[in-house]
């Protein structure tokens, strides 16, 4: 059956050394970057913490994991240098890279827990026990502007294992870009030279037309005022995660029409929890409600070369009201989906990066929004800095963005058994969060 897990009661000390700025190996330009117009939209301006987990390795007996991801991380600035500048804000919100060598924020750290005593608390799922402690948040390093980009620890287990976690500025690179620059650190660690895929910025492969001109509607970016008051309310806030092996997703797909059998497991996930979280917050009939649908413009399109690390998506809104998902089956909300996908043409993704110059950068729709953003194929667990796969790797809470509950994920994963299967974190308030674990269980029943 699904499993649910939230932060138990383990509680272990850190010890850190002070905070580092970690820099290139060589002198790197000094220049200004801009950043494209999908990087500085208000969506991207928060930043986004990741979590790997390493267990003990006996072929690396005698290396040490800050040493080893300290040195690689200072080689991979080289290449990805504007990663060691600083973000700046110019005339109409315009975000640049001032590249400065400054670097990135190191910590060292020490805990007195094992591994084993996180899979037995946690199930290796978020939210993780004492994240503040494995994450410490640098006072004022978490600025969008003039601050680090990257923030990063690197924790020793007692038992040999130990835990690599990251904290990025969203407006310079998304999951994917991330996931890159954090395998060229992993390859340079295991002795390369230069990263197998090197960066490549371009990001005025992503900036308006001149002049710009808005020829779709962008249901992702409409001003809705909340009429109705429902908007998740920051009180009482919780945070779960559920585990969906193949015998649940099965199961889900069991419930939809024949022709949508083989629908990818993630995007039929996200439409699941879209359409159960609704149910579970007992929104107004009428209220409107969107899905924001990621689409990945480097595998939709074909200008983005390999090696382009900014962010590249587009979120079509599929639109309907609370009664209507909540009514209707699950092949209801999947033929909304694809027809938001469906959308997303060349000059609909031209459309909405000039809405961004024409609009002032706004940020996606927040009343009635739900974004789940599928990391299944992004390779983080793939991160090797020679003591092999992580056991488990992506974001380490379910609370990221301006607005909390907002925003989730599907992060493939494995239970304590070896059972493979997706993570879904998910933050909402108490008594929402509990009618959607009891809806769950009750649609999941074998």
């Amino acid at each position: 059956m699904t499993t649910m897990s939230k932060a138990t009661s383990l509680v272990f000390k850190v010890e850190r050394c002070e905070p580092e700025l970690i820099v290139p190996t060589k002198p790197t330009p000094h220049e200004w970057k801009q950043l494209s117009d999908i990087d500085d939209q208000q969506s991207f301006r928060i930043q986004v913490p990741l979590i790997h987990f390493y267990p003990q390795n006996p072929n690396m007996e005698g290396r040490d994991p800050v040493k080893v991801i300290k040195e690689a991380v200072s080689k991979t600035l080289v290449f990805y240098y504007p990663f060691a500048g600083r973000v700046r804000e110019r005339f109409g919100k315009k975000l640049f890279v001032e590249c400065t060598g400054e670097g990135v924020l190191f910590i060292e750290a020490n805990a007195d827990v094992s591994l084993q005593q996180f899979q037995d608390s946690s199930s290796l799922q978020p939210p993780f026990p004492c994240m503040d402690q494995l994450l410490y948040d640098v006072p004022d390093s978490d600025g969008i502007l003039d601050s680090p980009l990257l923030l990063i620890q690197v924790t020793r287990l007692k038992c040999g294992g130990f835990i690599f976690a990251v904290r990025f500025n969203h407006t310079i690179t998304d999951g994917i870009g991330m996931a890159q620059f954090l395998k060229a650190i992993a390859e340079m660690a295991r002795g390369a030279l230069a990263p197998s895929v090197l960066p490549v910025w371009k990001r005025a492969l992503l900036n308006s037309r001149d002049p710009p001109r808005v020829t779709c509607l962008h249901h992702e970016y409409d001003e809705v005022n909340d009429v109705n008051d429902t908007t998740i309310t920051l009180d009482n806030m919780v945070q779960h995660s559920f585990f969906f092996g193949l015998t649940e997703i099965s199961i889900i797909r069991k419930t939809l029409p024949t022709h949508f059998h083989n629908y990818p497991s993630a995007e039929l996930l996200m439409i699941f929890i879209w359409r159960l979280r609704t149910i579970a917050l007992q929104l107004s009939p009428e209220e409107e409600v969107r899905l924001l649908c990621l689409v990945n413009l480097r595998t939709k399109f074909n200008y983005l070369p390999l090696g382009y690390y900014g962010n590249a998506f587009a979120f079509p809104a599929a639109v309907t009201t609370a009664a209507k998902l909540s009514q209707n089956s699950l092949g209801y909300a999947i033929e909304l989906v694809e027809n938001s996908k469906a959308k997303v043409t060349e000059e609909y993704v031209k459309s909405m990066v000039d809405f961004m110059t024409v609009k002032g950068r706004p940020h996606f729709t927040v009343v009635g929004s739900f974004l789940m953003a599928d990391l299944t194929e992004a390779g983080f667990e793939d991160v090797d800095f020679g003591w092999e796969k992580a056991i488990f790797a992506g974001p380490a809470i379910g609370k990221v963005g301006l607005v909390p509950g907002l925003i989730s994920f599907c992060i493939p994963s494995k239970t304590r058994h070896g059972e493979k299967g997706i993570v879904v974190p998910l933050c909402l308030p108490a008594p929402a969060m509990e009618r959607l674990a009891e809806e769950l269980d009750a649609l999941l029943k074998i």
